[in-house]
């Protein structure tokens, strides 16, 4: 019998493109198939460190997105009223004129008027280079609401913090601690990671009120309480010093654990570091027994020794940690009810930290000399590693929860050495060596700084000679000092109440603020939208918006720039900004156009170029009077942060030819990078692999390569001065000092060691009347909001119930098919539940951003997302509720402005079911098609 002739080995491609994926924020290598100049196949670069050849679900669906319906096809003018989405199609030069007819005159007279905060992009060095440019104090992108918790808690208290700054050591952990990480971020370097822990029969342990993903994957699951995440980790704390578990050889060397507290309380310093010659802080030298400089040469701080001085004792922080963390209040008896974690499971933990930190370190016989001169024969180690994200950070308790578990890690010994968390370069970097932040305006002039940094103190707050608000969103500012990220949940409520200061232009790129970006999403709509009576112009005079995709928020603008998708234009990861960076070794990578738009859309880094010269911005128009830079992509290779010092580090020009790291532009650096994948990596000595901080032969090789630009040894602060400078001031020292009302705030939550306080909105919600607590996931298959529109990630995640815990689904009666009304102090939703027994009994939780507008993302109006998605964002408010006093403050943490999501108290009562999920918003005009039924298309060689 004839068998049929079967092609088994179809050709893919005739032409492999390797560039970066912008699915997520994971930056992984891609290979793009072409075929007849055409997206044939995605799948992952094998030889890319972030992936080494994995891809996800929506990795893989990048196809879908650069055809997806949704995009933008042209330049957009609304015709009508804003929020309807009604628009006429204009040409680039149209766009580019009425955007420089608004934005010439505030140059030229008040900058601060523009308000310019971006979302999700990765070009933050960019775009915060441009906003200095134009002077506007009025920038930040989304970390504000998303992850500045966690990145500011890391940076101040040990120099650099998790995901993007820091890495577990996967290859050598032997327990795995995860704590609330979102699973739409580093999913790929996350799943592989835990496949090698759990190949080598390491122990994984999830701390999420939800059991998803990675938590479904651990062998032992902590359904916590949410925002209790703070007192469960100080509790573990407190258990490690009853039994004595603590690396002190460690504690001494690299932390500040030694060193002396000024103990006068009549004293302006008091609480302050002992400083001597040079402001140094003293410890006491074991060799002398007396005070000496932390990093002085040969100097053996001592743990326990105390300074008599003038009538006062002066202590070591190790003695205050002591003294804080065996309080009575900390035992797991007393944090089991709060926690929902029984005493002994909490006890059982520490003693699995403990045990595989000391009784099983990791030795790399591997000799190295640290800041001091002293020489070290061996590489030692502590296999407990941590990583903790979004569910730590969306909490008003989130940065002092960040730092416990910060100070657990130090504790016994776990950062930067093998076994442990490792940092990833351009980290380590402590906050000192940070920009501080900056708001200086003057008309037709750059700001007088970077608009975002680390304040040391009082002094470096943003504060007007009246003490209002230098920033639209009230960024560093005695509500929320250290917002290293800024606040951009609040500038759309800020500039609609005029407080501190009317704006005149609000430009957003990518940042869906109409929508799933934003707390009180009905209300944020209304403020967009809202008109002063007496003279009939929207409270806020104009926007500028743009996305690559016809988002809810493109709806809101009065000018819309379309972006291009990521396979169409040049990108940069930068070492100046998110680059891709593993551990041992430093990394940075391109995007670049492997299809060319077949839309009227420019890439909007280059767009802003474009304006900027058209605006004459600093650094943006040539000494002949035309453009810098011809496009983003020429900025890219030529621009210099400093001399030697660009965008990307590899194939630079040095005296003897190509070189990496520092050197003179090159003109032919993204071809390189082309021919190489996409990327550049440079990898760190073996002898500079570990104790990045305080190791002689890192330093060196970070100077050489321009992360630094003279070593920058420096101790962890486990007592943060920065805090206790704040608390000095609302105790009533120094010049600046807070208002009345922030005094007792300020000085019970800007502790200068990591401590807990119950979230700000169980002050206002009474848990008796708001039971149940409300959060969201994110899942694998969806980032934000992007993939909504994408034909095969909406097969995954069309619709998103309420998922409910065992206890909640029977006290009311649910069956499958069921619907609730969920009411919070500020609304109510009425949405379809399901059951799920791994959940924390007195919480619910739903998919992120899977419910739609319609009308929004080309979808049909009768899609699932626009009728049985939904989003918990209209149960939630900015502000907390009014104080006794009248005064409303940001729903937010109090120390960064982190916008607390996930503080979220509601109550649940069982509802007929409507037809769909309520609210329901009356939809908007699409300025694209609506995609066909089936999305189809053919590439043929």
């Amino acid at each position: 019998m004839t068998q049929p002739d079967l092609d088994l080995s179809p050709r893919v491609s005739d032409e492999v493109r390797r560039t970066t994926c912008y699915m997520c924020a994971c930056r992984c290598g891609i290979d793009v198939h072409m075929k007849g100049g055409k997206v044939a196949y995605i799948e992952g670069n094998r030889d890319h460190p972030v992936n080494r050849g994995v891809l996800c679900a929506k990795g893989s669906a990048g196809i879908m997105q650069a055809n997806a319906p949704a995009r933008l096809r042209a330049p957009l003018k609304r015709t009508g009223p804003r929020g309807s989405g009604q628009f006429e199609e204009i040409g680039w030069d149209e766009a580019l004129e009425i955007a420089t007819s608004w934005l010439k005159p505030l140059r030229e007279t008040a900058p601060e008027k523009l308000a310019f905060f971006t979302g999700r992009d990765q070009s933050q060095s960019f775009t915060g280079w441009w906003a200095q440019a134009f002077g506007t104090p009025n920038y930040a992108a989304h970390g504000g609401f998303c992850s500045v918790n966690m990145a500011a808690a890391g940076i101040y208290t040990m120099g650099g913090a998790f995901w993007e700054f820091g890495s577990p050591d996967w290859e050598r952990a032997k327990l795995f601690l995860l704590f609330g990480v979102a699973e739409d971020h580093d999913s790929n370097p996350i799943k592989m990671g835990i496949g090698r822990l759990k190949g080598r029969g390491a122990k994984v342990v999830g701390i999420n009120p939800v059991r998803t993903g990675y938590n479904a994957v651990a062998d032992d699951w902590y359904g916590i309480t949410p925002g209790t995440d703070g007192l469960f980790v100080l509790s573990l704390v407190h258990c490690l010093f009853e039994t004595g578990s603590l690396d002190l050889d460690y504690l001494a060397r690299f932390t500040n654990a030694p060193c002396l507290v000024d103990c006068d309380p009549a004293s302006a310093t008091h609480g302050l570091l002992l400083r001597g010659e040079g402001d140094a802080p003293l410890v006491i030298d074991r060799r002398t027994g007396k005070p000496a400089p932390w990093d002085g040469t040969g100097v053996e701080p001592d743990l326990s020794a105390t300074w008599r001085h003038r009538g006062t004792t002066h202590r070591p922080v190790l003695h205050l940690m002591s003294e804080t963390y065996l309080d009575p209040a900390y035992a797991p008896e007393k944090v089991a009810g709060r926690t929902g974690i029984p005493a002994a499971r909490i006890r059982t933990l520490a003693a699995e930290i403990a045990r595989a930190a000391f009784d099983e370190p990791v030795v790399i016989e591997r000799p190295w000399t640290d800041f001091r001169g002293h020489r070290h024969e061996r590489m030692i180690g502590r296999p407990v590693a941590m990583h903790a994200m979004r569910g730590i950070s969306a909490h008003s308790n989130g940065f002092q929860t960040a730092r416990a578990i910060h100070l657990l890690q130090i504790l016994i010994g776990s950062v930067e050495t093998p076994g442990g968390m490792r940092f990833k370069p351009p980290y380590p970097k402590p906050a000192h060596a940070h920009p501080r932040p900056h708001a200086g305006v003057r008309p037709g002039h750059a700001l007088d700084g970077p608009h975002l940094g680390y304040p040391q103190g009082p002094a470096d707050l943003l504060l007007g000679e009246d003490g209002r608000a230098r920033r639209i969103d009230k960024a560093f500012t005695w509500e929320n000092p250290l917002s290293a990220h800024g606040m951009m949940h609040m500038v759309i409520s800020n500039a609609h109440a005029g407080d501190p200061y009317p704006i005149d232009t609000l430009f957003l790129y990518m940042a869906n603020m109409s929508w799933n970006s934003s707390m009180n999403t009905g209300a944020t709509m209304e403020m967009l939208t809202d008109t002063d009576p007496g003279t009939g112009e929207y409270v806020i005079p104009r926007i500028i918006y743009s996305d690559a995709y016809s988002s809810e928020m493109v709806a809101f603008a009065d000018l819309v720039l379309p972006d291009t998708t990521y396979l169409e234009r040049h990108d940069c990861i930068s070492l100046l900004d998110r680059p891709i960076s593993e551990p041992g070794a430093a990394a940075d990578a391109i995007r670049w156009p492997v299809v060319a738009p077949d839309r009227d859309v420019r890439p909007f880094q280059s767009v802003l170029l474009d304006l900027g010269h058209r605006l004459g911005l600093p650094g943006m128009t040539g000494e002949d009077g035309g453009p810098r830079y011809a496009d983003y992509a020429d900025y890219i290779v030529n621009h210099e942060r400093r001399p030697g010092v660009g965008p990307l580090a590899g194939w630079r020009i040095g005296a003897g030819g190509l070189t990496h790291g520092r050197g003179a532009p090159n003109g032919g650096q993204i071809d390189s990078y082309i021919a190489n994948g996409g990327f550049w990596t440079g990898h760190v000595p073996e002898e500079g692999a570990f104790f990045k901080p305080w190791n002689r032969a890192y330093q060196d090789w970070a100077v050489g390569i321009g992360l630094y630009d003279s070593p920058l040894p420096y101790i962890f602060q486990l007592w943060c001065e920065p805090l206790r400078r704040f608390q000095l001031a609302a105790e009533g020292q120094g010049q600046r000092q807070p208002p009345e009302a922030l005094r007792a705030r300020i000085a019970a939550t800007m502790t200068p060691l990591p401590t807990w306080h119950a979230p700000l909105i169980d002050a206002h919600a009474d848990p008796a009347e708001w039971p149940v607590h409300a959060i969201t996931q994110r899942p694998m298959a969806m980032y934000h909001s992007w993939g909504s529109q994408n034909a095969w990630l909406r097969q995954i995640h069309g619709r998103n119930p309420l998922y409910l815990p065992t206890a909640i689904w029977e006290a009311n009666g649910f069956a499958d098919g069921d619907w609730a009304r969920v009411t919070s102090p500020h609304g109510a939703i009425t949405v379809p539940v399901a059951h799920m027994a791994a959940l924390n009994p007195n919480t619910v939780w739903t998919w992120n951003a899977i419910g739609k507008r319609k009308g929004a993302w080309a979808l049909d109006e009768g899609a699932v997302e626009a009728r049985r998605g939904f989003l918990l964002n209209h149960l939630i408010h900015e502000l907390l509720p009014p104080r006794e006093d009248g005064m409303r403050w940001s729903n937010s943490d109090p120390i960064t402005g982190q916008a607390a999501w996930y503080d979220l108290r509601v109550r649940i009562e069982k509802s007929a079911p409507p037809e769909e999920a309520l609210p329901v918003i009356p939809p908007q005009v699409s300025p694209v098609p609506k995609g066909p039924s089936e999305l189809r298309w053919e590439v043929k060689p």
